[in-house]
């Protein structure tokens, strides 16, 4: 039963997969150190003044062993980024040496922001539709207008500007046109649209209270709201922003674990291994921390599709990576009604992304198929299924599958067709819809010309590198699944 996991994901991605066990709530990360010239504290006042403010305010300690700094690094550990563009520049450091299983920090419930903070004669009069990342995106927007008069200042002040962060929902039609191939680029104009609702439906609120709201357009809406999408965690309290812990950026290869103490009422980070009392079931950061080293977590099994539309940022090689692709029942077939009874009466499965949309029936998600020869694992069953039933021509065909599933456990066309030459078409119609997206891809990548050598991005080079990431990946993914396919036809027509 999920609970607390890092929000980040309105849409396609889930945030650390949480376990609930009694009171006791744990979300898998992944904690790793990293640690150069270039990535390393920097001074600066008033992140030195932060945490002995953050700790006032709790009255309890929230760590003894870490540090805010500044991290040229940003949130792609790997790329050097100027400190002017960088998603999130600030980061946390080990400021003592820290052993395999230490509790690095405790932010007391007193001191997270969620929707119950706020204020009841404005959450009185919002409709019910409303949910807790706009309610949070209102807290932000009301306590930003207050200034240095809001208790939450320091804080405040320290979120990301407008400008500073990345997500798609930011890009312009022309950047957007470099993705266009992904169906992140549906996903964005879903994602703003969405946004837009949301705003609309609180904008009477924004008018009912000018001394708190004047002044609020979309725009700043928008930015709130992306603020609370790619920094908070899910908890028992709904939705809530963790002072301190979010300027742990990502890293999306080692791990660490964020625990909901419901007794204790705090979330904890702990370096960690097995821990049966916590019933965790994985191991998680199997080293040792020293000073100077920046401690960074796993958000999540995220592809760049996901990273990129809800934090602002993609990884040059992620492992993570899928793509999601859209297939359709010809309207032209003549079993096109036949068929479409068919899969609804079967239940194939709708996608329900991680961020709680769900999807058609005809779109389906694939992973990097590890081995040309092996058991095709990253393309669904659910997929090769659809293809089936749309490369039947009669009846008769369809009606003995629908038999078959009735038989079995219900689920239609899991099973290899009967007849091999209808197998093999199922398949090339895959193969041959993967290739599109392929051709697709590699002219998109191809039009925005060379990938840069050089360290320093200005604002449209980066995003143009995000895009290359993007891309790239979903390719490899495709490029995968094609070489399954061309494998599977061809033992077939061998047989």
């Amino acid at each position: 039963m999920p609970s607390s996991i890092r929000f980040g994901n309105l849409r396609w991605f889930q945030r650390p997969i949480v376990t609930i066990f009694n009171r006791l709530s744990i979300t898998k990360l992944k904690l790793s150190k990293f640690s150069s010239p270039e990535a390393s504290c920097c001074s600066d006042e008033d992140l030195c003044d932060f945490l002995p403010w953050l700790e006032r305010k709790a009255g309890a300690e929230i760590s003894s062993v870490l540090s805010i700094g500044k991290s040229a690094y940003g949130r792609d550990i790997g790329i050097v980024l100027p400190f002017d563009i960088c998603h999130d520049c600030r980061s946390l450091f080990a400021s003592k040496s820290i052993q395999t299983g230490d509790c690095m920090l405790k932010v007391p419930y007193s001191v997270q922001i969620a929707p119950d903070n706020l204020l009841p004669e404005i959450n009185s009069l919002l409709p019910d539709e409303v949910g807790n990342v706009a309610k949070l995106a209102i807290i932000i927007l009301a306590e930003q207008k207050l200034g240095q008069q809001s208790e939450w200042a320091p804080y405040i002040s320290h979120l990301p500007r407008p400008g500073e962060i990345h997500n798609t929902i930011f890009w312009s039609e022309m950047e957007l046109e470099m993705i266009k191939t992904s169906l992140v680029y549906q996903e964005t104009i879903k994602k703003n649209l969405h946004i837009e609702n949301e705003f609309l439906a609180v904008k009477p609120i924004f008018d009912y209270f000018p001394e708190t709201f004047d002044g609020i357009r979309f725009d700043g809406f928008r930015h709130a709201y992306a603020l609370v999408e790619s920094r908070a965690w899910i908890s028992t309290r709904g939705v809530s922003l963790i002072p301190f812990a979010d300027f742990l950026n990502h890293d999306g290869s080692a791990e660490a674990i964020v625990l909901s103490d419901e007794g204790k009422k705090h979330s904890e980070v702990s370096a960690s291994t097995p821990l049966s009392i916590y019933y965790c079931p994985c191991v998680i950061a199997d080293r040792e921390y020293e000073p100077g080293d920046q401690v960074v977590i796993r958000y999540g099994k995220f592809s760049n599709g996901t990273l990129l539309l809800d934090f602002g940022f993609t990884l040059r090689h992620n492992i993570y990576d899928e793509v999601q692709i859209q297939v359709n029942i010809p309207h032209h077939d003549p079993l096109w009604p036949k068929k479409l009874e068919l899969l609804q009466l079967h239940c194939t499965p709708a996608i329900e992304n991680d961020n709680g949309f769900s999807s058609s029936q005809d779109s389906f998600k694939i992973k990097e198929v590890k081995s040309a020869k092996g058991r095709g694992r990253g393309i669904p069953q659910s997929l090769r299924a659809f293809a089936r039933v749309l490369c039947l021509t009669s009846f008769e065909e369809l009606s003995d599958l629908a038999v078959e599933a009735a038989q079995s456990d219900g689920r239609l066309a899991r099973h290899p067709l009967k007849n091999k030459s209808r197998e093999i078409e199922a398949h090339r119609f895959l193969l041959a819809q993967i290739s599109r997206l392929m051709e697709e891809h590699s002219v998109s990548i191809e039009s925005m010309g060379p990938p840069s050598s050089s360290v320093s991005f200005d604002k449209a080079a980066l995003r143009r590198r995000m895009a290359r990431d993007l891309l790239t990946g979903e390719l490899r993914v495709l490029k995968s699944a094609s070489d399954w396919l061309e494998n599977y036809c061809a033992t077939l027509s061998e047989c």
